[in-house]
């Protein structure tokens, strides 16, 4: 009786997502991309409805929020007040997850998410995310109004990567910004932007809070901005890279970025020594995606919040 009761709970999880297929025979039940995308579709629903009971949820499914393991039905879940506004989804048939990061409601005000979802034989074993609320600093919620093409689009089998190369060139991104001596390389497309809590954090003078200096690191490209060397003041990374998209070209990532604020100023490739206005302790935290196509980083996208100086991320 015990098995055949699993055995229909596990089944019914076919419900919830489309183009799920359920083997009868004990086999591995497998979620394809539509199902992982259903899983996020109805993982946002029961969100807004504070209703978990919504999901097929393992028995020992972790959660975390920020960092912090939780109850899944508590902080979010309590104050989502409205479904994605701004959406990009990313995932994986073939490590069984899915990722979404944009813009939710929470009790009226607009929240920014990362999340990454975990699904075997039905169910959700694994919920991570990343929220940032409105601080009045670093929140540009109002430049996310629709999605640019490039995150939706599937690329042609000659523009793709295998998974391998995908994580190792998203990686990469992170390997230079440790050594930050502007010699590392890292495969930036030429058109390539990064966006930060909905801010462009490069291509973009406008981002410039001191237009009498002449550096201007936001008003450079990836490729310029890293050849600096400016941005040494990271004194620290630990990333993970989740969810790997082949089809999109997307790897999903989570990484905490380590500040000791005990540096200063730093010395350029130019030979330039300028100040850094990092003058305490702390980490971002972000879950984010690298937009890969053609071998090369064509968009970052992160969802960040400043965290206690080396936190844990509640994961391995």
């Amino acid at each position: 009786m015990y098995r055949k009761l699993v055995h229909y709970w596990v089944c019914s999880a076919c419900l919830f997502a489309s183009a799920f297929m359920c083997s009868t025979s004990g086999a591995a039940e497998t979620c394809d991309r539509a199902c992982l995308t259903g899983f996020i579709d109805r993982y946002l629903e029961a969100l807004v409805a504070h209703d978990p009971s919504l999901l097929p949820i393992a028995p020992q499914v972790k959660f975390t929020e920020n960092g912090q393991p939780l109850e899944v039905g508590d902080a979010l879940w309590a104050t989502a007040s409205g479904n994605a506004s701004f959406r990009i989804d990313a995932v994986d048939p073939e490590t069984g997850q899915a990722a979404f990061t944009g813009v939710i409601e929470e009790n009226g005000s607009p929240a920014l998410m990362s999340l990454r979802l975990k699904i075997d034989a039905g169910l959700i074993t694994e919920i991570e995310s990343v929220v940032a609320r409105n601080d009045s600093q670093f929140f540009g919620v109002q430049f996310l109004t629709q999605p640019e093409p490039i995150y939706a689009e599937i690329l042609a089998p000659a523009e793709r990567v295998p998974r391998e190369r995908m994580i190792a060139i998203a990686d990469s991104y992170f390997a230079a910004l440790e050594r930050m001596d502007g010699k590392r390389f890292v495969p930036f497309a030429q058109t390539c932007n990064r966006i930060e809590n909905g801010f462009q954090t490069t291509n973009n003078p406008a981002m410039d809070t001191n237009p009498d200096d002449d550096f201007s690191i936001s008003s450079m490209s990836c490729i310029e901005q890293f050849k600096t060397g400016y941005l040494k003041f990271v004194t620290g990374i630990r990333r993970r890279m989740l969810v790997v998209d082949e089809e999109r070209g997307i790897v999903f990532n989570f990484a905490l970025l380590d500040h000791a604020g005990n540096i200063h100023e730093v010395t350029m490739t130019d030979g330039r020594t300028l100040p850094v206005n990092v003058k305490t302790p702390f980490t971002w935290l972000g879950g984010g995606l690298f937009k890969i196509k053609n071998g090369e980083i064509h968009r970052i996208y992160t969802v960040l919040i400043r965290a206690p100086y080396k936190m844990s991320p509640g994961w391995e």
